[in-house]
């Protein structure tokens, strides 16, 4: 027996010859607005191979939820500009015609939305919002479908499944809302599943269910997924990777683990402090990132956190920092100015001692600090457009 697990343990320690199930290479996602073009998406790249998680984090406006859906096809403005490429299982998604993408969603590919409450047909029984997909993409019958519907939601947990079956979105709670948009979304046995704040406006209880829920389907599906949220404390243990964005732009990708323990990004530290701590008395103020995130249409000239950045130096300003590999391989982040070296720990002295408030904000917590940022934020540009799912 100790033989066979030294053996499953070297199996599965190497490295793995086949082709990622999603590429997605310096990937652009830019809007046509009458004030300009706004650079919601800018430059991205990630690879992701089937069964394994990454999570995409960052503030509202970061660009998440636009990544997400334009990788799917589903944002079908006229005035929606994509570039670079988005290969699904070799498939270039990019320039693909609609109806293309239509054979691909659910079956292939599905999204679990934001906001079941508006994403689910308030006029629509429950039954029929599961059974669409079902029937337009196996061409079984109506009695068929509703089997189906049924076994899903069961899979899903829903008390009393068929009963729900033959309700209306308004008389389910929360909870339940999420968990039939779920059923929705794996109805056709989708190899890939987006979830974009799939716990939004949920009390933290829901919130581990529905995200134990995915990770089940997850495992019993060996589906690849990709988890958009604003909370790093939602993809701590639930994700293989970890990609933070800001501004539209990746600035820090690396495993998991590796992130949380080694962060590199200036913007990566400050979420991290900003995240509620189980030690902290009860009514602790929560530490804030000061500012706001920038114009999109007029992003700054440099580092694009540098107005925030409590470590941030004139070069931050003038030039843009690329993408660079940490020590540890698989680990990018983009800074001039990385935390846990002595050029970062050099970079944020000179600014404490210079009283910069975004340093003096990330060192002492003060929110006092954090609000002469915001103050300096606005007088050196205009406000920010925002391109975030949930304020869109």
């Amino acid at each position: 027996m100790s033989t066979k697990r030294g053996e499953r343990r070297i199996l599965a320690a190497a490295p793995s010859t086949e082709a990622p199930l999603l590429a997605v290479e310096d990937f652009r996602t830019h809007f046509e607005t009458p004030a300009g073009l706004v650079k919601a998406v800018d430059g991205v790249s990630f690879t992701l191979e089937r069964g394994k998680t990454l999570g995409i984090v960052g503030e509202s406006g970061s660009g998440k939820t636009v990544l997400s859906r334009s990788i799917m096809g589903l944002l079908t403005a006229r005035n929606v500009r994509r570039t670079g490429s988005a290969r699904y299982n070799g498939q270039e998604l990019v320039g693909v015609s609609n109806s293309e993408l239509r054979a691909l969603w659910g079956t292939e590919m599905a999204m679990v939305f934001q906001d079941p409450m508006t994403s689910l047909n308030p006029v629509m029984r429950i039954e029929r919002q599961i059974s669409e997909g079902l029937r337009y993409h196996h061409d079984i019958s109506g009695d068929d479908a509703a089997q189906q519907a049924l076994e899903l939601l069961t899979s899903v947990g829903i008390p009393d499944p068929k009963r729900r079956l033959h309700q209306y979105p308004h008389e389910l709670s929360g909870g339940m809302r999420q968990r039939v948009t779920i059923a929705i979304a794996l109805a056709c046995g989708p190899k890939m599943l987006f979830a974009d704040e799939p716990t939004t406006a949920l009390d933290v209880t829901v919130q581990a269910q529905i995200l134990n829920l995915l990770n089940e389907q997850q495992r019993e599906r060996h589906m690849a997924m990709v988890l958009v949220t604003h909370d790093l404390g939602v993809v701590a243990g639930r994700t293989d990777e970890i990609a933070v964005m800001y501004a539209g732009q990746v600035v820090e990708h690396a495993p998991t683990r590796t992130l949380f323990s080694n962060v590199r990004m200036p913007y990566t530290e400050a979420l991290l402090k900003s995240i509620p701590k189980l030690e902290q008395p009860s009514h602790t103020r929560l530490q804030i990132i000061g500012g706001r995130p920038p114009d999109l249409i007029h992003p700054p000239k440099g580092c694009r956190f540098a107005p925030r950045c409590p470590y941030a130096q004139p070069k931050c300003h003038e030039e843009q920092p690329p993408l660079v590999e940490a020590e540890t391989p698989g680990h990018l982040y983009r800074c001039w100015f990385p935390v846990g070296t002595d050029a970062g720990r050099e970079a944020l002295e000179r600014n404490l001692a210079h009283h910069v408030p975004a340093a003096e904000a990330a060192v002492t917590g003060d929110s006092a600090a954090a609000g002469r940022v915001e103050v300096e934020a606005d007088a050196s540009g205009p406000a920010t457009t925002t391109t975030d799912g949930d304020d869109t």
